[in-house]
């Protein structure tokens, strides 16, 4: 996996936020409490702590473990990318998944994991997945998917758009997207409309990552990229060679994967996003990673959309 190439400037942001989270326990103590700056941005405590009943929903098998494992696809920034270290996960779904499980009473166990992969290891590799995994119908069919944000599309093109791209018009443009995201059934279907209309298809260039992505449009591989709001707004603000073309469009909920077999770890995770939420916590770990834009208000399970 290649570092982003915005890892550096993003890291300056992620050592601040990584503040909001430092345990005060001892690993596998059950009872770390999450530090907040009380700066009276947000509502509630100002610290993350272990909620017993919460806790107490916990199924046996990963309560003795005392750890909770989430695969996430790190990659991902401002959401999920690795450190200037290489190795080590951070990013506002990692904070979140850190905070879910101090009020669980466990410890995140955050595992770099292949995009297209985590959704059919949810159950068995990982007990959960935050991925910045767009709700959908076809998802729904598979696992659980808790709403913990929502998030808007958008592309971006290279500083000055020298190939002149209309947002309105992709036909002929090479766009770089992550495989198996929604944004790579999207140009499947844009592609299509431009066959029909009898005009040049659009030309799409299918990454593993999204780091590779954003690479192959600095490099000039592609002529944009097209992936969730946040991370093309992040990619834009950390680069000067990078702009956003036109705006953020098709907001749509995102939600943390947990296995249907599953219904009690389901209900504990619900319950613990909804307590980050309350408590004021949730907000305060977006807002200090520039997405605050993005929060909800209920951790809805399942969300139904028209």
């Amino acid at each position: 996996m290649r570092r982003p190439r915005l890892v550096l400037a993003a890291a300056a942001l992620g050592a601040a936020s990584a503040l909001l989270l430092t345990a005060c326990g001892g690993a596998g103590s059950g009872s770390a409490a999450v530090a907040l700056p009380d700066d009276g941005s947000s509502p509630g405590s100002s610290s993350i702590v272990k909620v017993d009943s919460i806790a107490a929903l916990v199924p046996r098998e990963i309560a003795d473990r005392g750890t909770l494992v989430v695969g996430s696809d790190t990659s991902y920034a401002p959401a999920e990318y690795l450190d200037v270290d290489g190795v080590t996960p951070v990013g506002y779904d990692v904070d979140l998944a850190k905070a879910i499980a101090v009020v669980l009473g466990l410890e995140a166990d955050v595992r770099t994991a292949d995009f297209s992969s985590i959704i059919p290891e949810v159950g068995s590799t990982y007990d959960v997945g935050i991925s910045s995994f767009t709700i959908n119908a076809e998802r729904m069919t598979q696992v659980n998917m808790v709403q913990y944000l929502e998030a808007g599309e958008a592309f971006a093109v290279r500083k000055g758009n020298p190939q002149e791209i209309s947002p309105d018009d992709l036909c002929g443009v090479t766009v770089a997207v992550q495989a198996g995201t929604i944004q790579e059934e999207e140009l499947g279907t844009l592609t299509e409309e431009c066959e029909s209309a009898g005009t040049e298809s659009i030309r799409t260039l299918s990454f593993d990552t999204q780091t590779e992505a954003t690479d192959a449009l600095l490099d000039g591989q592609a002529d944009a990229i097209y992936a969730d709001s946040p991370i093309v707004t992040y990619a834009v603000q950390m680069s000067r060679q990078l702009e956003l073309l036109g705006e953020a469009f098709a907001t749509a909920p995102q939600g943390i994967v947990v296995s249907k077999d599953d219904q009690a770890l389901t209900d504990a995770i619900q319950k613990a996003v909804q307590e980050l939420i309350d408590s004021g916590a949730y907000g305060r770990i977006l807002t200090s990673w520039l997405v605050s834009a993005s929060q909800v208000t209920t951790a809805e399970l399942n969300p139904s959309r028209p």
